[in-house]
């Protein structure tokens, strides 16, 4: 594992990407990052502007005024050195040269600095003051970067997003919230927009008692949105507590690059998203796309391009599925590259690896992603998706179960109790695998695949009458054949051909 680099106040975190200044993060750009890198690697020796072009944009040809532009940004982060002069130093004609020597300082893991106990946090809905519906996802979208914020905190544990929703637009107690979630704090706040500016609430709540903890309003341009998440998300961490945040240092602050018209069109991509719909998935997509155009630099319009890629693949709803899967390797693969620490960026890559048949891909970026946030749900189920879906059934059970642990109340769960029923029932564990079965019906009554796989558990059980009824209603329910489980039947014919026996003989009018 690469360890940080120091000079002057400033440490260099290179495994997760960050700088640091006496302990508090530094808003840099990914290029910035690898320039200053580099830099640094070569104290005092003078880089052409050819190694330094390379080092930050690979074999892609740029402008050598990007490199320009990126070397005035960086110095104006750094500020001066302690005798008063720039950090980076032009060489005329040549290239640049790092000024003042650098350390390595002894490497401490998050593991190593964490307590035994993390405390557990989850971000409800922030509410929408305008009123308007049309502004609900602008709301959403900050309550997802805040979510997103605080999951870089190795030692928080943070609800998953799908499940803090489940409370959107309903009254709620916070000490029931605490016992359905299993948690010990709540962030609640909210969102006015007007014109180019925004108002912005939250407050933090222990939830076992409803005691407020913290609070602040902020009054900001919409560009000054990205800091404002990343302050709202530190003072939380602190809040919490102060002793692991001091020796944690700060945060890894996201890398964006403040465009806020990109930011503005995924939050309205992730809205749609999440209706989980043809086309709502259809309008999200273009929303994406819109926003890798319009700014390649911010890793979330990658991200969400392979992540709605790999929905519409799952759904059954692609027109043209190889087509679908390579947009979506690709993007989430940039996705990775912008921004390597970004638990969600790997997910993203991991989802569409795993439709795609990439599955040692999809595993390798799914531990990724619970390596750099242990409590991330989605990390977990994907682990255990791509594990069943490459024929490691007994493999998959325990990383499923302890995703529908860590977000019990995801609305699209029926998809992650689906793929631990079957986990569990090629595992041999029939009885075990009906309990899942059951409850992804209880989430999605109607949806094909459920009942698909409850029929096939209740064959597998001998309990025929049961498995005829759920095929029967596989006649009329939602969602076309193959989709979510399509990777698993191609690749494991001897299971695809156990869940199509069940289901034939299931629907015979006498059982075997």
């Amino acid at each position: 594992m690469s360890k940080d680099l120091a000079f002057g106040p400033f440490v260099l975190d290179r495994r997760r990407g960050s700088l640091f200044r006496e302990g508090r993060s530094v808003a840099i750009s990914s290029k910035g990052f690898r320039l200053l890198e580099t830099l640094i690697g070569s104290p005092d020796r003078v880089l052409t502007k050819d190694e330094l072009l390379q080092a930050a944009w690979g074999d892609t040809a740029v402008e050598e005024s990007n490199l320009s532009v990126q070397i005035a940004a960086l110095r104006k982060q750094l500020g001066a050195t302690p005798e008063g002069g720039d950090w980076i130093t032009t060489v005329p004609r040549v290239g640049y040269r790092f000024v003042g020597p650098a350390t390595e300082p002894m490497q401490q893991t998050a593991e190593t600095k964490a307590a035994e106990h993390r405390p557990s946090i989850a971000v409800l809905p922030f509410l929408n003051l305008n009123g308007e519906k049309k502004q609900e996802y602008f709301a959403d979208g900050i309550t997802e970067d805040i979510i997103t914020a605080l999951t870089r905190f190795r030692w928080l544990s943070v609800i998953a997003r799908n499940s803090s929703f489940a409370y959107k637009h309903k009254a709620f107690d916070a000490k029931q919230i605490a016992q359905e979630l299993g948690i010990e704090y709540l962030i609640e706040g909210s969102v006015r927009k007007s014109a180019q500016k925004v108002r912005i609430s939250a407050q933090l709540v222990e939830a076992a008692s409803a005691k407020h903890i913290w609070a602040e309003r902020y009054d900001l341009e919409l560009t000054e949105l990205f800091a404002v998440q990343d302050e709202i998300a530190e003072r939380v961490a602190g809040a919490i507590e102060p002793e692991l945040l001091k020796t944690e240092g700060a945060q890894a602050a996201a890398r964006h690059t403040g465009n806020m018209t990109a930011w503005d069109i995924v939050r309205r991509g992730t809205w749609y998203f999440h209706q989980v719909t043809l086309e709502n998935h259809l309008k999200a997509r273009e929303l994406f796309r819109q926003a890798a155009r319009l700014d390649p630099e911010l890793p979330e319009g990658h991200l969400w391009l392979g992540r709605v890629s790999a929905g519409l693949v799952a759904y059954s709803w692609s027109d043209n599925r190889a087509a679908d899967l390579h947009e979506g390797t690709l993007a989430a693969l940039l996705a990775v590259q912008l921004d390597g620490r970004n638990p969600y960026a790997h997910y993203s890559l991991a989802i569409v690896s795993a439709y795609a048949g990439e599955f040692e891909q999809a595993i390798s970026a799914a531990r990724k992603a619970i390596e750099i946030s242990p409590s991330f749900a989605l990390g977990h189920l994907v682990l255990g998706m791509a594990l069943l879906f490459s024929g490691r059934a007994a493999d998959a059970i325990a990383p499923l179960e302890c995703g529908l642990r860590l977000s019990a109340y995801d609305p699209q769960n029926f998809v992650w109790f689906n793929i631990l029923a079957l986990a569990r029932l090629f595992s041999g564990r029939a009885e075990a695998a009906l309990e899942a079965a059951a409850r992804a019906l209880q989430v999605r009554p109607t949806w094909r695949t459920s009942l698909e796989v409850l029929a096939c558990c209740y064959a597998a059980l001998g309990k025929w009458d049961e498995a005829r009824r759920c095929a029967l209603q596989m006649l009329g329910s939602s969602g076309q054949p193959g989709g979510v489980l399509e990777p698993l039947k191609a690749h494991n014919p001897a299971w695809a051909q156990q869940m199509i026996s069940s289901v034939q003989r299931a629907q015979a009018s006498t059982p075997p």
